[in-house]
């Protein structure tokens, strides 16, 4: 966890929402200057904040409608900080809460320097970054679909289908296997969809690449040089990471790809295991994605996963390898 420990003469703490924002201003020696409830107008926030201008900084809790506020401060070369969302709640927590108690609370944390930081993505990537999750929610709603066919075959006893479905060419009679006109309507349901997630996801990754060669060409072909590693998660890998830069250590990078198991302690003794969703979920599904790769295309790998079973077990081994994929990853860029 690292903290916000600049020091300014305000310190800005706004609890965010779609529609409302209360702002919360104090000053170097912990007055409150000002403490009100606006509307998410731009305009209203920089007029209000305006006569502080000369040693501020924002803050303001991750949610989803933090990008405009963080475009507005980088617009006027104001420091803005993005508050990491699960460790704000082990912090701030209390027995009242509402907006006016937040916003002070947010403030407050800023100024002692208590402040837990999340990265705020640039502007520049943010955009396709997000296209390129959608891109991932698309193919799952896909994978969905293949799966309810496999399974309505299996729910009717029917012989397995031999072929892979998800290449266009080998769902030629598939729906004319079932003969209840309602299960066979349900398939043809199914098999319509999948052309069309074919489609959009077609169109979606060529602008994808289009835009990451534009963005980061070089970074984009060393991450594929990675073995296991193609084409989808090298953009995902591209887009999640931004700048390696961010992990002066790769325990810090290893940490955020939650390839390692955080573990809790006290008085010399481990007190159990946690945390396991602080971190970045897309970066470590590329990186286990592609140490899956990795073993089934290289002997080299598989003769080390082997040697660590022998020593850890089959499911420890994996995740070793993973970290040491990562750890790799983090050193070549």
């Amino acid at each position: 966890m690292k903290f916000y420990t600049g020091n300014h003469n305000f310190y800005c703490g706004i609890d965010l929402h779609a529609r409302k924002m209360y702002v919360c201003m104090l000053n170097n020696s912990g007055k409150i200057v000002l403490h009100k409830n606006i509307k998410t107008d731009p305009e209203i926030f920089f007029e209000l904040i305006f006569p502080y201008l000369e040693d501020i900084v924002v803050g303001v809790e991750c949610m989803f409608s933090w990008y405009w506020i963080a475009d507005l401060c980088h617009e006027h070369h104001i420091p803005f900080i993005l508050g990491h969302a699960l460790y704000m709640k082990a912090v701030h927590g209390g027995k009242t809460k509402n907006d006016k108690i937040d916003s002070r609370k947010i403030a407050a944390l800023i100024r002692g320097g208590n402040f837990p930081l999340a990265y705020a993505y640039p502007k520049r990537m943010r955009s396709t970054r997000d296209l390129l999750r959608r891109r991932m929610h698309l193919m799952r709603k896909r994978a969905e679909l293949l799966a309810h066919i496999h399974n309505t075959n299996t729910q009717y006893n029917l012989p397995v289908i031999g072929e892979k479905i998800a290449y266009k060419a080998n769902r030629k009679g598939i729906a004319e296997r079932f003969q209840d006109p309602s299960v066979n309507k349900s398939i043809q349901i199914d098999l319509a969809m999948i052309d069309t997630y074919d489609k959009l996801l077609q169109d979606v990754e060529l602008y994808i690449l289009k835009h990451a060669k534009a963005h980061d060409a070089n970074t984009l072909y060393l991450l594929q040089t990675i073995p296991g590693v193609g084409k989808i998660l090298a953009l995902v890998m591209l887009y999640e990471i931004h700048d390696i830069g961010r992990f002066p250590l790769v325990q810090d990078f290893s940490s955020y790809c939650r390839l390692i198991r955080p573990e809790k302690e006290s008085n010399g003794k481990k007190t159990g295991k946690g945390n396991k969703k602080i971190g970045n979920p897309n970066l470590k599904w590329a990186i286990c994605e592609a140490t899956i790769i990795l073993l089934r295309e290289s002997e080299q790998a598989k003769k080390l996963h082997q040697k660590l079973i022998k020593k850890n077990g089959e499911g420890k081994a994996l995740g070793i390898l993973s970290n040491k994929l990562g750890r790799a990853m983090r050193y070549s860029q």
